[in-house]
């Protein structure tokens, strides 16, 4: 819609009455040349009053000469083609003089073109001709105005930005005959309510005030400063995953360089692969040229790789076809030049010394990019990298939450190839297509595998188990007794009888129902009858609120050796991770290699070592064999550990430790749908089973159970295995570390499984005594603690 064609509060007229005022005081100015430029002026002015009384708009045209001749100290001839300036009315797109430079600028613009303020709509409009007349008339200032700039597309189809600083010099508001003063009350209205356009035409009603004058229009080529407001509030207002995104970003920098033709990419880096992998944007990585991934010292050339990873800085190759031609070789110059790129700046994009990607801005121009325009990025790329790290951290906790929902907690010698395959997973998403997580397979991988298990663990928690019926059960007794002193009626004696044969056998053995039939008694019977006798006699009231004091009330039952049992095995379990999981760290400096722990009635764990966990081809043997003897010297570590930790347990217990030795390298795969890992296939099954099983297993021909408490036991089936470990113990005994009474047993077949045999060795321990260390076998050691055990 056209200016005049909209509500405006003013009833514009142009007249040039203050600036025949402004000439008519330099009438009497001392030179001589202002002088005759005055009355020039002021000779117009006599000879056509219409100039001052004011014109419509569109009548300027009929006076052309005139306005030209009374303007031209406003649009000086030296300054014609530097100067973007325009003579209008305020907003308005009637324009009665202006310089060489804009009429050229209007000319490529195109006979299509039409001149708008933009992002100015109709009550913008309104509103800024209410703040001319509280400025003009009433001197007060309401700051409410914001930059203007015009749009302007070049001879190139580029849409240039012109910042407009308007001068309103040569300008006089008056009322319109029967328009009200506005009021006080009215100021504080309209500050109170700028949204609300109806109350502005209320109290400035449309046409009811007279702009009489005309404005000068100063214009700048803001396009640099606006491209970057505009870049900066797309990336405040847009994922940079959006799909509009990408295309916006483009018109940006084809603003930005003034290049219509030019074309933006992008690559992500992957610094755990140190490869080049493409984005999920709407954008063509020009670096890897439709490959899903490339390794960036192949991707570029040495100069290239060195500038953007090394120095960090700006790579500029301003002729693509000259370089080419020079460095035939160069694979970075040919990969451009095949894709008709001419000129190109490739920028690192990151912070913190950590890259997340490669800038690529192309044209098929030569030199239209060069390293002298390349310094335009400086003002945008601290923008752009904290909006590609925001992105970049976004889809960091997308991948990982894929990874939990999929595959929950991940060891980080594994992790990036779930990494990769979540990667795999969001990119096809993200395109619009169903993707799901596969499988993971590490192939070729050797376990290890190790515990170190409380002795008896069963049998000492049915114990504990046992003793806190019996004290519930004679306590109960106690109370019952009591009762029949007070009141004695068989029935009291019935219930003693039943707790004595309840008492009796448990005393034999803790059946499998035992403790249901015990907890089935005191709920239906015991409770019932202390809440009522509880009411009926103080002192039963005290012992049995004794009874209460002294039992769990959550079950309902004692649990006082069943507490100290739980809490020997959680303190046992607590100090024998804590010494795995912290020498683990040390071993994967060592080598990478996947690690898991487990605590049940102990600690156990399992190790896959092998090149496909790695990634790298930097696998050897030689780093199986330092995990085995890593784990046995921990596996030491740990016993000692105990036995140092035995004597403060609530309850006194024994561990004996193992590990099973695996020759032959296995698959090893995820289970999506029992999120942990297995080894995959019929014959590794048999590692599975042996694990299991092993710990359980006899010495062949006899009762005798392979593990020992004081022992380590290494089950093994190859005898290049038994070799290879009795290397070790030779090595660990010399150092003080295991026993000499090195037993080599056959095992019991177990199911599916025959042929192991066994190495068993006795631990040393060590400790600290007068000032010295002393070295202890286990019978030594046991020895030494019970002859410090108080004598009752």
């Amino acid at each position: 819609m056209k200016s005049n064609e909209r509500d405006f509060p003013l009833d514009i007229e142009i007249s040039f009455k203050k600036l025949f005022d402004a000439y008519r005081e330099r009438l009497e100015d001392a030179h001589p040349l202002v002088r005759e430029r005055a009355e020039k002026v002021i000779a117009i002015a006599d000879e056509y009053p219409v100039l001052s009384e004011g014109l419509a708009m569109g009548e300027t045209a009929k006076y052309q000469e005139q306005i030209d001749s009374i303007t031209q100290d406003l649009f000086p001839e030296v300054l014609q083609s530097n100067e973007i300036k325009i003579a209008t009315s305020p907003f308005q797109e009637d324009i009665f003089r202006s310089t060489a430079r804009y009429q050229k600028i209007i000319k490529e613009a195109g006979a299509e073109y039409q001149l708008e303020l933009s992002n100015f709509n109709d009550d913008q409009y309104y509103l800024m001709g209410c703040s001319i007349i509280l400025q003009n008339y009433y001197g007060k200032h309401f700051d409410f105005r914001r930059p203007f700039y015009y749009q302007i597309p070049d001879h190139s189809g580029i849409m240039r930005f012109y910042k407009v600083l308007y001068n309103a010099d040569f300008v006089t508001i008056e009322k319109k005959k029967g328009t009200k003063d506005i009021s006080e009350e009215d100021l504080q209205s309209l500050m109170d309510n700028f949204d609300n356009v109806k109350l502005w035409k209320k109290i400035f009603p449309p046409n009811s005030w007279k702009f009489s004058g005309f404005v000068i229009a100063n214009m700048f080529d803001a396009t640099a400063d606006v491209s970057l407001s505009d870049f900066k509030s797309n990336l405040i207002q847009k994922d940079t995953k959006e799909a509009t995104f990408a295309p916006e970003f483009r018109r940006i920098m084809r603003s930005l360089f003034g290049d219509n033709e030019l074309d933006v990419g992008f690559t992500l880096y992957n610094k755990e692969d140190d490869e080049f992998l493409p984005t999920n944007l709407q954008t063509k990585s020009y670096i890897l040229e439709g490959k899903d991934e490339a390794s960036c010292q192949e991707a570029l050339c040495d100069k290239s790789y060195y500038t953007l990873f090394k120095k960090k800085a700006f790579y500029c190759i301003s002729d693509v076809p000259k370089f080419a031609k020079e460095y035939p070789d160069n694979v970075l110059y040919a990969k451009l030049l095949r894709q008709n790129v001419k000129s190109a700046i490739i920028t690192p994009v990151g912070s913190d010394d950590e890259i997340y990607g490669m800038l690529e801005i192309v044209s098929p121009k030569a030199r239209a990019l060069n390293s002298i325009n390349a310094n335009k990025l400086h003002d945008i790329m601290p923008f752009l990298i904290d909006s590609v790290k925001r992105s970049k951290e976004t889809v960091e906790n997308e991948i990982e939450l894929l990874i939990q929902e999929e595959c929950t907690s991940i060891h980080p010698s594994v992790h990036w190839k779930f990494r990769r395959e979540a990667h795999r997973v969001l990119k096809a998403q993200n395109s619009g297509f169903n993707a799901y997580f596969r499988e993971i397979v590490f192939e070729g991988v050797y376990p290890l595998y190790g515990q170190i298990d409380i002795k008896e663990s069963s049998n000492i928690r049915n114990q504990a188990t046992i003793k806190d019926l019996m004290l519930q059960l004679e306590y109960i007794q106690k109370v019952i007794d009591s009762v029949h002193k007070i009141e004695a009626l068989p029935i009291y004696e019935q219930m003693r009888f039943r707790i004595e044969q309840y008492l009796e056998n448990l005393n034999e053995e803790l059946q499998v129902n035992s403790e249901k039939q015990v907890q089935q008694f005191i709920r239906k019977e015991i409770v019932p009858l202390f809440n009522h006798l509880r009411k009926k006699n103080e002192n039963l009231k005290a012992l049995i609120q004794d009874y209460y004091e002294m039992i769990d009330m959550t079950s309902g039952l004692v649990y006082k050796h069943r507490k100290d049992y739980d809490e020997s095995v959680m303190q046992v379990n607590k100090k024998l991770a804590a010494i795995l999981d912290r020498n683990q760290m040390e071993a994967q400096q060592m080598y990478p290699h996947y690690y898991e722990r487990f605590k049940t009635d102990g600690v156990e764990h399992n190790m896959y070592i092998g090149e496909s966990i790695t990634r790298h081809n930097t696998f050897h043997k030689i780093y199986l064999y330092n995990l085995r003897l890593w784990q046995l010297q921990v596996m030491c570590e740990m016993e000692n550990q105990f036995y140092r930790l035995k004597e403060e347990l609530p309850i006194p217990m024994d561990v004996a430790s193992m590990i099973l030795s695996f020759n032959s390298p296995l698959a090893l795969r995820f289970r999506m749908d029992e999120k942990r890992f297995d080894v995959d296939g019929t014959y590794n099954a048999r590692y599975e089973v042996v694990k299991k099983r092993v710990d359980k297993a006899n010495i062949k021909g006899t009762d005798e159970r392979i593990t020992q408490a004081g022992k380590i036991t290494i089950v093994y089936s190859q005898q290049e295995d038994e070799k290879e470990y009795m290397k070790y113990v030779a090595f660990l005994q010399k150092n003080k570390r295991l026993n000499k009474d090195v037993e080599i047993l056959e095992l019991e077949d177990l199911q599916g499984v025959t042929g192991l045999k066994a190495i068993r060795v006795g631990v040393i321990y060590s400790k600290q005594k007068d000032n010295e260390k002393k070295y202890y076998t286990y019978e030594d050691l046991i020895e030494e603690i019970n002859t410090q055990q108080p004598t009752e």
